[in-house]
């Protein structure tokens, strides 16, 4: 077995997030309909990005938001995602590593693929989002940027379903799943959205039965999507005997980490102020992913994620603002 240099690999759409505020008239000259979200074009892409004028860029996309959890606790996490080698791409790879992401996947070249996916947000004067996604990039990712040492070196390797559209990136997610296997590591996947799982319900369900997937990431809406039930104790039941962990969240109720042979519960942690609630799951994760490369109890994971996830929720962005590490060790956590 590889030794262990990353505590989580985190594999997923590689994404800016690009802000502009823009007052009302702006939407109706753009035909967009206020706090929708829709996915665009290359041309669209470019041609809205020149007409939104001074902008705010963050890195975001789900996976590496969780990637820059682990590494806000102190951790040490790894980064599979495409960029191009252009300015936004350059700038994400700058971002990654800044946080202490060690992120290496080679980039697109210039000219010669789409550029780097970026998620174009205007923000209206009522605090209003308006979201257009470009895709570009991310969605190049294959089998050729998986970095084998790199899955041997990872405590976890950790997937975002969104990932599962492209045929290229599912064969790199099983690929990654098959080296991490052969090195005894452990291999996670987070089901991202209700509708992602109706797309891919039947796929996610034969990965988790054959052993592909060892901890399940979802919320209650998601799990429930996968079980086609409305009952969430039925999903819970059924999840039990179909994947080793599940580590569910529950929004306002807190979290539940789920096994064959134990379930625990625990309390969403304090927030005096929700904010946004964009990357609660992606923290949440962070956490509990932190928490079992470091052999910590259920309770103790989940109780971290939940910490994480109400940082994250306490300020507009899906990355934290201050060391989660900091913040975990007055609450009593040992990293």
């Amino acid at each position: 077995m590889t030794g262990q240099s990353f505590d989580t690999l985190c594999i997923g759409n590689a994404i800016c997030d690009v802000f502009a505020h823009v007052e009302e008239d702006f939407l109706l000259q753009e035909s967009l309909v206020k706090g929708s979200m829709r996915l665009i074009d290359t041309a669209e892409a470019v041609r809205l990005y020149d007409k939104m004028g001074q902008t705010t860029r963050i890195s975001g996309g789900s996976a590496g938001n969780t990637a820059a959890g682990i590494a806000a606790l102190g951790g040490a996490p790894a980064y599979f995602g495409k960029v191009a080698n252009d300015e936004l791409g350059n700038a994400y790879r700058h971002d990654m590593r800044g946080t202490g992401v060690h992120f290496d996947t080679p980039a697109l070249i210039e000219g010669e693929g789409p550029p780097t996916a970026r998620s174009m947000i205007l923000i209206t004067p009522d605090g209003e989002r308006t979201m257009n996604t470009y895709l570009g990039a991310c969605v190049e990712l294959s089998e050729r940027d998986i970095e084998p040492e790199t899955v041997a070196a990872s405590a976890l390797t950790y997937m975002e379903g969104y990932l599962w559209d492209p045929p290229e990136a599912k064969k790199a997610f099983l690929k990654a799943a098959g080296i991490a296997h052969a090195n005894g590591r452990k291999v996670s996947l987070t089901l991202s959205d209700s509708f992602c799982v109706d797309r891919y319900r039947a796929e996610f369900l034969g990965m988790m039965r054959d052993g592909t997937i060892d901890v399940l990431f979802a919320n209650e809406h998601e799990l429930r999507a996968l079980y086609e039930t409305s009952d969430l104790d039925t999903a819970i039941a059924a999840v039990r005997e179909d994947c080793a962990v599940t580590a569910l969240t529950l929004g306002a109720k807190g979290a539940m980490a789920i096994s064959r042979g134990e379930t625990v519960q625990v309390p969403a942690a304090k927030v005096s102020d929700i904010v946004d609630l964009t990357g609660a799951g992606d923290l949440f994760a962070a956490g509990f992913l932190l928490g079992m490369s470091r052999d910590f109890d259920f309770t103790t994971s989940a109780e971290l994620g939940c910490l994480c996830a109400a940082e994250v929720i306490g300020h507009v962005g899906a990355r934290p603002e201050q060391s989660l590490r900091q913040l975990a060790g007055q609450q009593g956590f040992a990293l």
